[in-house]
């Protein structure tokens, strides 16, 4: 495959990554959301999804690691049980549900949050756990069905934790247990077991290990609106995408 790709191909693939994972680095999610739908213009999907599930996974460990006392292990803990029936339910539904409909109500749900969280829309009350079951259960599933389940994750815990990077290192270690049942699910599919992926991975590798290093640095100057404002902007970007990639499958 990696014969069959031009130059210039190669250099905005990098280019992507780098802004996915610079991005990743600020707000501890985002990286699969920029990425996925940009390079699946141009790369197949197959080799697309389990590229970045791995890169992914090696973010989740750099800034969960680095962050570990800040993880809100209550809040993960109850997102993980109808996480793991969503992503059942999605690979089931993988080969049989047509996309266009899911996407569609998806992209318009996503952009409703993403407007409140651009505008600073927010209450003093936190939200409460019961809205961890559908956040969830979506989650998974779409993560399963398309590789992009983030948004749903982001917004239940974006109305949980105020503290902005509590909230970071909440994603990361969120999206690490996320990673772990999606690759155990990609290596029984066999779509972990081809060479180019593995090429793929560790030529990208420092490249995405110095993005999320310079993200981190800009993290630290962030305040807590602009970081709610900036996740805002990440939700608004995935909800386009998401009604392009609808419109275009």
């Amino acid at each position: 495959m990696f014969e069959q790709i031009a130059a210039g191909q190669v250099a905005i693939a990098a280019a992507i990554l780098l802004a996915a994972y610079f991005i990743r680095g600020i707000t501890g999610f985002g990286s699969g959301l920029i990425s996925v739908p940009l390079l699946a213009l141009f790369l197949p999907l197959k080799f697309v999804v389990p590229l970045i599930l791995l890169l992914d996974f090696t973010a989740s460990i750099v800034i969960g690691g680095f962050n570990f006392k800040r993880v809100k292990w209550g809040e993960v803990a109850v997102l993980i049980p109808f996480g793991i029936v969503g992503v059942i339910l999605g690979t089931s539904l993988l080969v049989s549900l047509p996309p266009e409909p899911m996407l569609i109500a998806l992209a318009a749900f996503v952009f409703i949050f993403a407007l409140r969280s651009l505008f600073y829309i927010h209450g003093d009350k936190l939200a409460s756990r019961a809205w961890a079951v559908p956040a969830s259960f979506t989650g998974g599933m779409v993560g399963a069905l398309f590789g992009t389940g983030g948004p749903p994750y982001v917004i239940y815990l974006t109305h949980r934790i105020r503290d902005k990077s509590d909230l970071r290192a909440t994603f990361s270690a969120l999206f690490f247990t996320e990673g772990v049942m999606r690759i155990a699910s990609f290596l029984v599919a066999g779509l972990l077991m081809t060479a180019n992926v593995w090429i793929a991975y560790f030529a990208a590798l420092p490249l995405v290990l110095g993005a999320l290093y310079l993200g981190g640095r800009v993290h630290v100057g962030l305040s807590q609106a602009q970081m709610t404002r900036l996740v805002g902007l990440l939700l608004l970007v995935s909800s386009v995408s998401l009604l392009f990639k609808a419109l275009h499958t």
